[in-house]
């Protein structure tokens, strides 16, 4: 719900700054935030370790600059229901159970539900969906990489820092030419959007990743069309149709069955010793 309302808000300022200004705002917002929390040694940092982070930065930007983009033509809901289709097929392609698998299609007709009935969509648009899907999916992969090589959220503030790099001189076009008072406003959207869509989910997710399989972390993901259906009707008043909302029950349903019959997670060995002594 973060990440969905974030992107809800994030979209409401797109007649002042448009979508690349938004995604410029989120960037650097998430990137002071993080550094600011995370505060990594530069002098301790190695080319091996950072590698990955880095990677995760350029996937972040082509990752939002293009969801955004399909938000713009297409809606928040239909975006991200196609974006979806990037953790589905980590899910699919990456399993070896049964009940990952039967999870994973579930939540995938469920997404094929919420899509409803679409008259007239755009081609553009539904082409940014789709490459966005495919840098969720390197997303993932590259943020449990960088959760291995690199200690608490210390991969994720470098992303994020990339990303707000390479994303610096939108940032600069987007505020050139706004009114004062217009400039307050996209700030402070800026703000609520960067740490609600980026600078906390980001986060949670790599830590997320070193605990469960990246499989399951793919099948938990289909949570996102429906959280984003319920961002676009409560902030840009999208509204649910009787096929949405029975999309909305399976992809729910798959997540309660992915989650009640995965096994406890162990403890890391060091946690675990230091507990029994």
């Amino acid at each position: 719900m973060s990440v969905q309302v974030g992107a809800a808000i994030g979209a409401t300022i797109f007649p002042l700054v448009g979508p690349a200004g938004v995604v410029a705002l989120r960037q650097a917002v998430a990137a002071v935030a993080l550094i600011a929390v995370a505060r990594p040694r530069v002098r301790e940092l190695r080319w091996t370790s950072i590698r990955p982070a880095v990677a995760l930065g350029l996937v972040l930007v082509v990752m939002n600059l293009t969801l955004y983009g399909a938000v713009e033509r297409i809606g928040l809901g239909l975006a991200v229901t196609l974006e979806f289709l990037g953790p589905l097929a980590v899910a699919l392609l990456g399993s070896r159970r049964r009940l990952d698998l039967a999870c994973a299609v579930i939540a995938g007709a469920g997404v094929v539900l919420l899509t409803g009935t679409v008259p007239g969509l755009d081609p553009l648009g539904i082409l940014l969906g789709f490459t966005a899907a495919a840098a969720w999916a390197a997303y993932i992969l590259l943020s449990q990489r960088a959760g291995r090589t690199m200690p608490g959220i210390h991969g994720t503030a470098i992303a994020s820092v990339v990303a707000a790099i390479l994303t610096s001189p939108l940032l600069v076009f987007a505020l050139l030419g706004l009114e004062p008072g217009e400039l307050v406003h996209v700030v402070a959207v800026g703000l609520a959007a960067g740490i609600l869509s980026s600078a906390l989910p980001y986060s949670i997710d790599l830590l997320v990743l070193r605990r469960i399989p990246r499989q399951l972390f793919g099948v938990l993901q289909s949570v996102h069309p429906a959280a984003a259906a319920v961002a676009g009707l409560l902030v840009l008043g999208q509204t649910l149709g009787a096929w949405q909302v029975a999309g909305l029950v399976l992809i729910t349903a798959g997540n309660v069955v992915a989650v009640s019959r995965t096994a406890p997670i162990a403890a890391p060995p060091t946690r675990r010793r230091a507990a029994e002594a």
